[in-house]
């Protein structure tokens, strides 16, 4: 397999590979990911085998818009449409009640699905343009460093996924920041890039 790099805003053969099961990898301003069609049990398959990451660890949903969250989550509350609106698209991603559409080999058998829509402009449009939503961890070995570059992307995956996205150096390079709204008022299960102090004064809580 060659992997080919797309540098330009022709996105048409990435979402033909995320529309048939194959793996993407996509630039965010956190770090860049490794794409697959959330909805497709075989393509979630596919990126543990690829990045040796143990299938007890669940993935998140990279995300359009709330719309779309709404489609894998079971319920939105108040508090997910405050945080939506208020840092969507960035880097927090909010972790809500699943909806049974969702393969559970996503969740690692959870009832949870952690949903993100990413600050980047060619990411966004590959989701609009698939119409799926796409579970993403950073595109790495699994324990090694997280990717900030397309060419950081290859060094793990050339010649073992179909395309990478190259949509420049991450503007963050920190993980987004990961919350919990199933435990009340919130849980953080990851600090990231968004702080902590923010969330709060978006929920009403500082």
């Amino acid at each position: 397999m060659k992997t080919v790099v797309i540098k330009d805003n022709d996105l048409s053969f990435a979402v033909e590979v995320l529309k048939s099961g194959g793996l993407v990898g996509v630039p965010t301003e956190t770090v860049y990911g490794l794409a697959g069609n959330g909805l497709d049990e075989a393509a979630v398959s596919m990126i543990y085998e690829v990045k040796g990451r143990p299938t007890v660890k669940p993935l998140s949903l990279l995300v359009a818009d709330i719309e779309v969250a709404a489609s894998v989550c079971a319920d939105i509350p108040e508090a997910a449409k405050k945080l939506a609106e208020a840092f969507w698209p960035g880097p927090l991603t909010i972790v809500l009640p699943c909806r049974d559409t969702v393969p559970s080999i996503v969740t690692a058998g959870g009832d949870t699905i952690g949903v993100r829509c990413p600050d980047h402009p060619k990411t966004l449009e590959l989701l609009r343009l698939a119409g799926v939503p796409a579970a993403t961890p950073s595109a790495n070995i699994s324990d090694m460093p997280s990717p900030k570059t397309a060419d950081d992307v290859l060094a793990y995956f050339d010649g073992k996924i179909p395309c990478v996205i190259d949509g420049g150096a991450c503007t963050l390079g920190v993980e987004s920041t990961i919350v919990s709204l199933v435990e009340k008022p919130y849980k953080i299960l990851r600090q990231g890039a968004l702080p902590e102090d923010d969330i709060k004064r978006v929920l009403g809580l500082k």
